[in-house]
């Protein structure tokens, strides 16, 4: 057994009020190409072209390209599969859904003064979700033989590093907060009252080690200077070092979608410039399950451990944009997207239960508690698009967009609530470029369209969640006044998921796939 002098690992996602953590932050800052099919079958390299309802949203200059009042509807469904490795346990989930994942219309005016070198103006109103978070991922009888053990500097264990016991001890060790235990103790509550009452008075990091103990997980340090009385502050896990045997899933459901007002115009007959206002809105939920068991000869041996979290939340951001014709050929585009600013409100359920809670004939821990957090601000990074297009006649296009957003650069407020959070997200994130091709080719009413990207990781480390590639396959049929398109999507990624982002780290590999059949009908108005 190897031994680590060490008081704390893994603490770099640690705010002190609230629950959140990186992973958090990274999730409502990413987007996902949804849209309508011909978007998609360019793999969303539309920051040139415009005349498209889903490139309006990628760039508001897009609109102003329109030559007549247009409008799309678009469903999609989204298939995504996950290969897990965990130790020595392989799995493999999948899921399925439909969904109505775009819809909208611009209305184009023309301006009757032949004289004023302001050619139309146009207004649009559209609907594109932008993030799918339905997706489920696990492993059955994963042994860890991580056989790590933390212990203080007279080489006495503190805690496994390989068991979810880790992670309540993590709690205790806190750099920023002294959890004394005459805070966490019943005193006569209810456990649910007592459960609820240490997060209301002393915060997220009281709340853990409150579980932690009163579950057996965690005892007082016999070291400790304070041992036994209500000032100690010190504690070690009741869980002996050795191999741990963990059964876990993760389930995830819910969406991000924006509602977008657009206003684009032309000037002289080369230019577009537009502007979108947007509104955001995440409906997301998580539940994280895991079961441990050990032989270890400690006194914890089994550990149930669920937690599920609900989040609501709304947003603002804005894009300006314009695309140049250098030629009938040649045509540059330029988007920023601006930070989205989320106002979003948390609520939590834990239940944990131990073999010492059902030896004492004791009731599971938190299950009958909603955690109601305070609500707080996330600010997502802005982005930078160029882009440029190659228009050959009325046969075909050539497209690419590069953009590029700074991960790092997330921050969640109130900031006195956030800085270890948010120094952790510089630390840990960082700048991403993507690529984006696309092509199409025409034949009397047919459209033959294919597409390529590939999205750096947003992690320092490039594996904690890994680079992605996708590649996409399209047609549509012109039946005069409206069309009809389809299009096969799929992107691919490999992740390094640690379990917990404190206490039990040791990560899952997940080769993840995800496609994609999109159906849009488009129209002239």
């Amino acid at each position: 057994m190897k031994k680590l002098n060490l008081l704390f690992i893994g603490l770099l996602s640690m705010s002190t009020i609230y629950a959140q953590d990186i992973s958090d932050a990274l999730r409502y800052s990413q987007s996902e190409i949804q849209g309508t099919a011909r978007f998609r079958a360019l793999s969303g390299a539309f920051g040139a072209l415009g005349g498209d309802m889903s490139a309006v949203s990628a760039n508001p200059a897009g609109s102003a390209v329109f030559s007549r009042s247009h409008a799309s509807f678009t469903g999609s469904n989204v298939g995504v599969e996950n290969n897990t490795n965990y130790f020595n346990a392989s799995s493999n989930s999948s899921t399925s859904n439909f969904d109505i994942n775009q819809g909208g219309a611009a209305f184009v005016f023309a301006n009757n003064d032949s004289n004023s070198p302001w050619k139309k103006f146009t207004l649009a109103v559209a609907y594109d979700r932008t993030n799918n978070y339905d997706n489920n991922w696990g492993f059955r009888n994963g042994i860890n033989t991580n056989d790590f053990v933390i212990v203080d500097n007279n080489d006495n264990e503190l805690s496994p590093v390989n068991s979810i016991a880790n992670y309540f001890f993590q709690y205790s060790e806190d750099p920023d907060i002294a959890v004394a235990i005459g805070d966490i103790l019943l005193n006569g509550r209810p456990e649910s009252r007592a459960y609820e009452n240490v997060l209301s008075e002393f915060g997220f990091v009281h709340q853990q080690v409150f579980l932690g103990l009163q579950s057996g997980i965690l005892g007082e340090d016999p070291n400790s200077e304070d041992f036994e009385t209500d000032d100690n502050t010190l504690y070690r896990s009741e869980a002996l070092g050795g191999n741990f045997t963990h059964n876990y899933n993760y389930i995830e459901t819910g969406y991000n979608g924006k509602i977008t007002f657009n206003f684009a115009t032309q000037y002289e007959d080369n230019l577009y410039i537009g502007l979108n206002l947007n509104s955001h809105f995440i409906d997301y939920q998580r539940s994280v399950e895991l079961s441990e068991t050990n032989s270890n000869g400690g006194f914890i041996t089994v550990i149930d451990f669920d937690n599920t979290l609900s989040t609501t939340g709304n947003g603002f951001s804005f894009q300006l944009g314009g695309i140049m014709k250098l030629s009938q050929e040649f045509r540059v585009g330029v988007t920023y997207d601006s930070p989205t600013w989320y106002s979003i409100d948390d609520e939590t359920t834990q239940f944990l239960d131990t073999n010492v809670l059902v030896e004492e004939n004791a009731s599971v821990l938190g299950a009958q508690s909603i955690n109601v957090f305070p609500r707080y601000t996330l600010k997502t990074p802005s982005k930078i698009t160029g882009s440029l297009a190659y228009v050959f006649a009325k046969k075909g296009l050539f497209s690419f967009d590069y953009s590029k957003k700074d991960y790092g650069d997330t921050k969640f407020t109130p900031t006195s609530d956030f800085t270890n959070l948010n120094n952790g997200i510089s630390d840990v994130l960082t700048d991403a470029s993507t690529y984006r091709f696309g092509a199409e080719y025409k034949h009397q009413q047919f459209s033959f369209r294919g597409g390529y990207r590939f999205e750096e990781s947003p992690y320092i480390d490039g594996v904690t969640v890994g680079d992605l590639t996708g590649f996409s396959l399209g047609i549509g049929y012109n039946f005069g006044n409206s069309k009809l398109d389809i299009t096969y999507d799929k992107w691919e990624r490999t992740d390094e998921t640690p379990l917990y982002n404190v206490g039990l780290i040791d990560t899952a590999t997940i080769n993840r796939e995800n496609s994609n059949i999109t159906l849009s009908l488009s129209f002239n108005i």
